[in-house]
């Protein structure tokens, strides 16, 4: 049901009186963001641009840039550059205050087109190096850029989303000083471990006939070593330790390929570049494995779909990868305290070169393997590594700069086959001076493309909707949730889409106003303005499951005084919702069907405190 609510409007005119302020702090539109609505497939590469020591290029063009797959020239159909928005705190307009329970999707700053997940890794992490990573990531934490959305998530013995989007420092300050050290990965082969290894085999060649102080007996020493322990006996410890190392190692890859695909899941509707900072002791996967990572992954029972579904979600999320090793320096022994071992057999990611590796002490090469990892990883993906520093915390800096100005390009492949090849891009630009970072290429398969159906306005919001995603903000509005009054008598018909719902509930009100300069209007031949967004509402409850939801669709035909009125104030629309009577979070929606912007905004619901609301006002609530 839609219906103007003339109560709301008195608090939400701030859309239209200070729209110059709101210009200021919001997004600008189309120009910020790529919006694709496809039914063509399009291959999107995002460009870092930088000269000199790591400095952004700004204001390049279009015909500066040439883009190859395969060798072969391709059309660029889409040209956007996306800049990092720089404002001092003091600088920051103060946004309007409003009545209770009227929340609003503005943004506080201005933010910028590219988000960044902070991924500690505790998997491939001994203690006391992530106990260091978080340290920096604290202080990078107290000097935070103003508009910055950063989310934390852990991987452990299982993948935790910590703390979704947010632009408050202090937020996430508080989240990071939670995750504790949570003791050594069951997946690392341990310095102790090795030590057990190490102590039985001299026990066994102390204690072998022949041995010094070992027994003695008249036999043949033939089947002994040289210093007379039995090579029966030797080599099954080995054969069992590394048994036992591979087994760690293969499970360990498997969980790693299978967290990278759950975060670019989440990653996968919030719009524009996403920037996965990567804190780890090891990084034992890549995106692109090459022909001998293939057949090392293929001898540890890492089947190659499982490597190829982790890029193709990647690519389609536009994930840029910046590994990060997590003691900064890289001393001589990178392996020591409680690290894994270099003997570990070589997992998809790893470097040919580690596989077989017997020898304790060959840290040269397990750490130029790491490295190249590394890199490849940061390569494949359009991101950058980063390793031997000692200053973790303006490396993150740097890193996320680095991911937070950039330049999109889009292009129809020439080659239209989808049979699953490994397709190579090359970008160039006429400078020979200037440095590219950009993902190197893509599957040919149909999940590995940015769209290959045009998707319904209601999918696309579906998307959106999802708990602790960032507010989107291409379609700016405001919305006050009430519990109805009266509410209904129990018993009769749900008010939303889960015919499951039961348990004592509240009718909430949902009454929004829409920014009218957001929405795509289209004049008719008889003078109408015409237009069409989609509104709809998913709640979740705080273990993240989705509780109850609906959706509805507008279509507008608007005669010129309508259309001039929401010129003044805005385009109403109301919705109604049965909940639990329990806290949880109702996650609300607009896109536009023209030009497929969509705003949206969570907001904490807390029965009692929203029932009894007090009149005092409020500050919005944004995230």
């Amino acid at each position: 049901m839609i219906r103007r609510f003339s109560e709301i409007l008195p608090y939400v005119m701030f859309f239209v009186l200070q729209d110059a302020s709101l210009s200021a702090q919001a997004p600008a539109g189309s120009s910020d963001q790529l919006f694709l609505k496809a039914t063509t497939r399009e291959v999107v590469v995002d460009v870092v641009v930088t000269e000199g020591k790591g400095e952004a290029v700004s204001n390049l063009r279009k015909e500066q840039f040439q883009v190859f797959e395969d060798g072969k020239p391709q059309t660029v159909n889409f040209f956007e550059e996306h800049a990092s928005r720089t404002r001092t705190a003091g600088s920051l307009p103060a946004l309007p205050r409003m009545p209770p329970n009227v929340y609003t999707n503005v943004p506080p700053v201005p933010l910028d087109d590219a988000v960044n997940v902070l991924l500690l890794d505790s998997l491939n992490t001994p203690p006391q190096l992530e106990s260091y990573a978080r340290n920096e990531i604290l202080r990078y934490l107290n000097n935070v850029k103003p508009g910055t959305q950063l989310a934390i998530v852990v991987l452990n013995d299982k993948l935790n989303f910590v703390q979704g989007f947010t632009t408050d420092a202090g937020l996430l300050r508080k989240v990071t000083l939670k995750q504790t050290t949570p003791g050594i990965s069951p997946t690392l082969v341990t310095k102790s471990e090795l030590g057990d290894e190490q102590e039985l085999e001299s026990f066994l060649n102390s204690n072998a006939p022949g041995a010094p102080g070992g027994a003695t007996t008249g036999g043949s020493t033939g089947n002994s070593n040289s210093s007379g322990a039995p090579m029966a006996a030797t080599t099954a410890v080995a054969e069992a330790f590394a048994s036992y190392q591979s087994h760690k190692s293969v499970n360990r890859t498997r969980m790693t390929l299978e967290a990278i695909s759950d975060i670019a899941r989440y990653l996968a509707a919030v719009p524009g570049r996403k920037n996965l900072i990567w804190f780890a002791g090891d990084f034992p996967v890549v995106i692109f494995p090459k022909f001998d990572q293939r057949m090392d992954a293929e001898d540890n029972a890492i089947t190659l779909s499982q490597v190829r579904k982790a890029a193709d979600l990647l690519t389609t999320a536009r994930v840029a990868v910046y590994p990060v090793y997590a003691n900064g320096m890289m001393s001589d022994d990178i392996v020591s305290a409680d690290n894994r071992s270099p003997g570990s057999a070589a997992g998809p990611g790893r470097m040919s070169s580690m596989a077989g590796m017997d020898n304790y002490g060959a840290n040269h090469d397990d750490r130029a393997s790491l490295i190249a990892a590394m890199n490849q990883i940061a390569s494949d993906t359009g991101g950058k590594a980063v390793y031997n520093t000692n200053d973790l915390d303006a490396a993150i800096s740097r890193s996320i700069a680095d991911g937070s100005h950039y330049y999109s390009l889009v292009y129809s492949p020439a080659n239209k086959k989808m049979d699953g090849h490994y397709r190579k891009i090359e970008v160039k630009v006429a400078d020979s001076k200037l440095k590219l970072s950009y993902r190197h290429g893509y599957n040919a398969n149909e999940g590995a493309v940015l769209a290959q159906k045009p998707q319904s306005d209601a999918d696309s919001l579906r998307q959106q909707l999802v708990h602790d995603m960032p507010n989107a903000t291409q379609i700016l509005f405001a919305a006050r949730i009430v519990p109805v009054t009266p509410q209904t008598s129990s018993g009769g018909k749900i008010a939303g889409k889960n015919a499951g719902l039961s348990g004592p509930t509240t009718r909430y009100s949902i009454d929004i106003l829409i920014r009218w300069s957001d929405v795509a209007f289209t004049m008719a031949s008889d003078g109408t303005h015409q237009g069409k967004v989609e509104v709809g509402l998913i709640a979740w409850d705080m273990k993240g499951k989705s509780i109850n939801w609906e959706e509805g669709t507008q279509q507008m035909t608007l005669n010129p005084n309508t259309y001039a009125a929401i010129q003044k104030s805005g385009i109403p629309a109301h919705m109604e919702i049965d909940l639990p009577n329990t806290d949880l979070y109702l996650k609300v929606g607009v896109v536009d069907d023209s030009s497929g912007k969509v705003g949206t905004l969570e907001v904490p619901l807390h029965p009692l405190s929203t029932a009894t609301a007090s009149t005092s006002p409020v500050q919005p609530k944004t995230n």
